[in-house]
């Protein structure tokens, strides 16, 4: 038995999520379907307006609704540290720990050969710009995750920075291999940042 248009069109909009397959897409339709009117009128505003409202800070790359980001606005955030994070859920999490007042940098990826991701792909170029601008910044700390990936862009993002006499320091490997970091609990993370490295 075939479900009617509509519900068929509900539940492969929901597969189109990551980790949803179609027994969690089905049972999400039938949900969305028994909500009342007021909140799936909510519910589709909110889907709407986080598409249409956020968008990347042209300064550090995080997800915002204003630019610059809340976090670049923040003057008594320390001005001469820059963390650099894959993805802003790593951005999060960071935050979460609350023991980090520095900067951000948001790559929204990794260096992949086999996914055809190079420098280019990656919010590279508005890092090195920002360096060679903003005379303030003393260290980076690479916290990209502990996958091979991420340790090919670290060492990338390393060469890039240390001729300019910046330090170039690496999140300590209190990060479990192959671990991400917006799974990490906040403990983990803290100790993580506080025995980085430098390259």
């Amino acid at each position: 038995m075939q479900y009617p248009e509509p519900i068929a069109k509900l539940i492969d909009s929901y597969m189109r999520l990551p980790g949803i397959g179609n027994k969690t897409a089905t049972r999400l339709a039938f949900f969305t379907i028994d909500m009342n009117q007021d909140d799936v009128d909510q519910f589709a505003k909110s889907l709407v307006a986080a598409k249409k409202d956020l968008h990347y800070c042209s300064i550090c790359g995080n997800i915002t609704d204003e630019d610059p980001c809340e976090i670049d606005r923040d003057q008594t955030r320390d001005q001469s540290q820059v963390l650099v994070v894959e993805q802003v859920k790593d951005l999060m999490s960071i935050e979460r720990m609350n023991d980090y007042h520095g900067l951000y940098h948001v790559l929204h990826g990794v260096l992949s050969p086999i996914e055809g991701l190079g420098p280019e792909d990656l919010n590279i170029e508005s890092l090195i710009k920002r360096l060679q601008t903003n005379e303030a910044i003393k260290e980076v700390i690479l916290a990209t995750n502990a996958t091979p990936e991420g340790e090919a862009t670290a060492m990338y993002l390393a060469r890039l920075i240390k001729p300019a006499g910046i330090k170039v320091t690496r999140l300590a490997h209190g990060l479990a291999v192959g671990s991400d970091i917006e799974y990490a609990d906040e403990m983990t993370l803290l100790k993580a940042v506080e025995g980085r490295t430098e390259l």
